[in-house]
């Protein structure tokens, strides 16, 4: 269906700028719009998620008369001049972040993290480490030490020039990691304390892959200033998007933005046609249902073996973090990491890796996936463990 919408557009009109308005792109703009909360009903349309978050970054300095960007470490969020300073993932090979105003805060890890919190994230699946909650009366002392540390970074780092603070739902080139529940909320009220706007960066969270909600950040229970995404909004097709607030977009017209084919007509027409295909066939709700079933069958992969550290995830966003032993919990060597990554793949299997040391196996199949494909998927992961538990014993 979308290659359809695409091939139909493309016989009809397909190249002109946002500055020419055409048929399709109020009717996708007002689509987009309903999938999304108000006030959030001004949208910018570019090219990626790096243009995405590149506006992000202007639309809240702009508006705040501010300039440091608070990030977390760990994140991505493009690679742009700009958005490298985002970008706080320990593997890249340049960043940006003093030159370009931006400031990492520790990242809430509840895996690695210095305080825990596993029990309070939200996944069908938890491990055995304490959080050292507080169930009388929902405080959960990981969060809070998180949090004590996010204050300390915007009173030491970025007193009084506070522009905003952007963060992934879910960590993603970072091994998708999760925060303890109610991190993000805080920290984004915090922020909005001192001046600053909150931006939610949906680029691989978005469009219903999370199962629960169509947007991240619903699960997190905070509406942010500014949503970017990109990825799943034209499957594959180039394509990003800003959508903000009414008043935080009036700035702009202190400002230059001009996209040459953001918004187009065909990027439009396809962008439409995603949102129809994810409605009439229930990707959503395919992507829980697929996604935990995954996560549980992973979870027994981490009863069998001794390298399987821990196995995290919402929907169709899954990490599955190898390790030397559970009690170190020290990374897999990354010659051993690809030793398994190519396994699976001689058996047909497809994975991401990440983590900032390439330990962690990210599973973000399509969204259409069937429940064959997932046995399929933990039967060639079993295998492949299997092969290397033999490999380090000498037996093959």
């Amino acid at each position: 269906k979308v290659t359809a919408a695409a091939q139909q557009q493309l016989g009809r009109l397909w190249h002109t700028s946002n500055v020419y308005m055409h048929p399709g792109i109020g009717p996708y703009m007002e689509k987009l719009c309903s999938t999304l909360p108000p006030p959030l009903q001004v949208v910018f349309l570019v090219n990626s998620g790096s243009e995405a978050n590149d506006l992000a970054m202007l639309l809240a300095r702009i508006h705040t008369g501010n300039h440091s960007i608070i990030t977390l470490r760990g994140s991505y969020h493009g690679g742009t001049q700009a958005t490298m300073g985002l970008t706080s993932i320990s593997t890249w090979k340049f960043n940006t972040a003093t030159a370009s105003g931006c400031a990492p805060a520790m990242c809430p890890d509840v895996y690695r993290g210095l305080w825990g919190g596993s029990k309070c994230r939200d996944s069908p699946v938890q491990t055995t480490r304490s959080c050292n909650c507080h169930s009388d009366t929902g405080e959960c002392q990981a969060r809070e030490a998180y949090l004590s540390e996010f204050r300390e970074l915007l009173l030491s780092a970025v007193p009084l020039r506070l522009a905003g603070f952007i963060a992934e739902p879910i960590q993603g080139v970072n091994g998708v990691v999760q925060y303890p529940r109610g991190f993000l909320s805080e920290a984004a009220n915090i922020v909005r304390d001192r001046g600053g706007l909150y931006i939610s960066d949906e680029v691989q969270t978005g469009f219903g892959r999370l199962g629960s909600h169509f947007w991240g950040f619903q699960s997190l229970g905070v509406t942010p200033d500014i949503v970017t995404m990109a990825k799943g909004i034209a499957n594959g097709f180039p394509m990003g998007a800003v959508v903000t607030t009414p008043d935080i977009a009036a700035c702009m017209g202190e400002a230059h933005n001009f996209n040459t084919f953001g918004g187009g007509p065909l990027a439009c027409a396809i962008g439409s046609a995603v949102l129809q295909v994810i409605d009439e066939e229930g990707l959503m709700q395919n992507a829980e249902a697929r996604g935990t079933d995954l996560m549980l069958q992973l979870s027994d992969l981490r009863k069998e073996f001794e390298v399987v550290g821990d196995v995290r995830g919402k929907g169709l966003m899954v990490g599955l973090e190898l390790v030397r032993s559970k009690e170190s919990r020290e990374p897999l060597p990354p010659t051993d990491m690809h030793r398994i990554w190519e396994d699976c793949k001689e058996m047909g299997l497809l994975v991401g890796t990440g983590g900032i040391f390439g330990q962690t196996f990210r599973l973000k199949p399509p969204m259409c996936i069937s429940q064959e494909d997932v046995d399929f998927a933990v039967a060639v992961l079993r295998l492949a463990l299997q092969r290397h538990t033999l490999r380090k014993s000498g037996e093959v």
